[in-house]
């Protein structure tokens, strides 16, 4: 960041003397007021509820412009990336800030790809859930155990120590995601297989059986890697946040991923796109594709109490980037799977023309997102509904690794210690004939 030409000075109405506070700017996106001595200077915090108006971090991994419905990726489009790219490229990419050469394509995707094992313990820890357990929460336990098997020679203060953390998290969290489906079905875990992709292998693990061979079809294959390049990262949202927070202490790289998995999970965040899903199938419950025109009805009612999934984003005013890029990928697995006229695409799309149309979503830009579509092309690929958010969270891994190494590395980095504006009771003496 660099030291903007003007100030910000902020004066006081009960004439206390006024503060300079200097100002930065990054390459793109809004200048940021520097308040970092705001309380030295003026004995006062500033106080913004969820952070929606301060800048935690100065970062250089993604870029988000929610007016133009841009996400950059170390400044590519993720359209480009979505098309041109692989979701190891992707990783590449965003934990190195380049795209790779030939050869550490090649060896990159060779190190993360005979590194996706697991230490064969790792299973009779798994017996210790309960089969109908959520896999959520069986992955949070899991990522987490990591630090047990893995840990013991990672110094987070050491580049290559983290880097090798990465490697082991990357290629190992499709295996565990894998594993988790596996066990609350009561089937037996399918070892990786070194000469598949990233998501072919993930896909035998997760579909294949031991009594037959399991052939990867390529578009579904496509579709899960567009899945996973599309959820990689996305600036400083809660759970990246939550990993930043946790890595300040200094902790491990598995501990803050999995403090990560457990963010994530929260239906406001990961499991929007499990939401979703779940508000289609209530409708086609209700009866259908006729029935949209009066749940819309309902949303439009704040006394209803229905809301409206797969719509809107915190960050984005404008479309969803991800979102027409997931579209696309829908049409091109319903078809490979001859599921065109599935009625929860119909449902799906009949919403979507509703939102796009009607007056009251247009004004408060109620555009497709991401999750609209994604539980879509899940479940077609058989995935269950439980399982999305893990999904996203195997996806979502590389994205916080990149964001926890570039904090580690960052100079001015510190614990996180937020403050607060105090609200209860001031100092008060206990009762001398108080007795316990």
């Amino acid at each position: 960041m660099k030291l903007a030409d003007n100030k910000a000075t902020l004066s006081f109405s009960n004439g206390k003397p006024s503060v300079d506070l200097p100002i930065y700017s990054g390459n793109i996106g809004p200048d940021v007021i520097d308040i970092r001595k705001l309380y030295a200077q003026t004995g006062m915090f500033t106080y913004d509820p969820g952070f929606l108006s301060t800048a935690s971090c100065q970062s250089g991994i993604t870029y988000i412009d929610g007016d133009k419905g841009e996400l950059l990726y170390r400044g590519y489009p993720i359209e480009q990336l979505a098309e041109k790219c692989d979701y190891l490229d992707t990783c590449y990419l965003l934990l190195k800030g380049e795209l790779p050469t030939a050869a550490q394509r090649e060896e990159f995707h060779k190190v993360v790809l005979t590194h996706t094992m697991v230490n064969e313990q790792m299973q009779f820890f798994l017996r210790g859930f309960r089969r109908d357990a959520h896999p959520m929460a069986v992955l949070t336990g899991l990522v987490g155990a990591m630090s047990a098997f893995y840990g013991e020679n990672i110094d987070i203060h050491n580049a290559e120590h983290r880097d090798i953390a990465a490697i082991q998290l990357i290629a190992k969290l499709p295996t565990l995601v894998a594993m988790a489906y596996k066990y609350g079905k009561g089937e037996p875990y399918m070892y990786p297989q070194n000469h598949l992709s990233y998501a072919g292998n993930f896909m035998h693990m997760m579909f294949g059986t031991p009594c037959e061979e399991y052939k990867v079809n390529p578009v579904i294959e496509r579709a899960l890697d567009r899945i996973f390049i599309l959820h990689a990262d996305h600036e400083q949202n809660a759970s990246t946040s939550t990993v930043r927070l946790c890595g300040s202490s200094g902790t491990n790289p598995f501990a803050a991923i999995a403090a990560g998995v457990a963010c994530l999970w929260g239906p406001a965040h990961g499991g929007a796109n499990e939401a979703c899903l779940n508000m289609l199938m209530d409708i086609q419950k209700m009866g259908g594709v006729a029935k949209v025109g009066e749940f819309m009805e309902q949303v439009k009612d704040k006394n209803s109490g229905v809301r409206l999934m797969g719509f809107g984003h915190r960050v984005y005013k404008n479309y969803d980037p991800r979102a027409k890029l997931m579209q696309e990928t829908c049409n091109e697995v319903l078809a490979e799977l001859g599921l065109e006229k599935d009625p929860l695409f119909a449902l799906a799309k009949e919403l979507e023309k509703i939102a796009l149309e009607d007056d009251y979503f247009v004004q408060r830009k109620l555009y497709p997102n991401v999750d609209f579509y994604s539980g879509i092309v899940q479940r077609a690929i058989g995935i269950p509904v439980k399982l999305f958010t893990g999904i996203f969270a195997l996806a979502r891994t590389v994205g916080w690794i990149a964001q926890l190494n570039e904090m580690i590395a960052d100079p001015e980095y510190k614990i996180g210690r937020p403050r607060q504006l105090y609200t209860g009771s001031v100092r008060r003496d206990v009762p001398a004939n108080f007795k316990g």
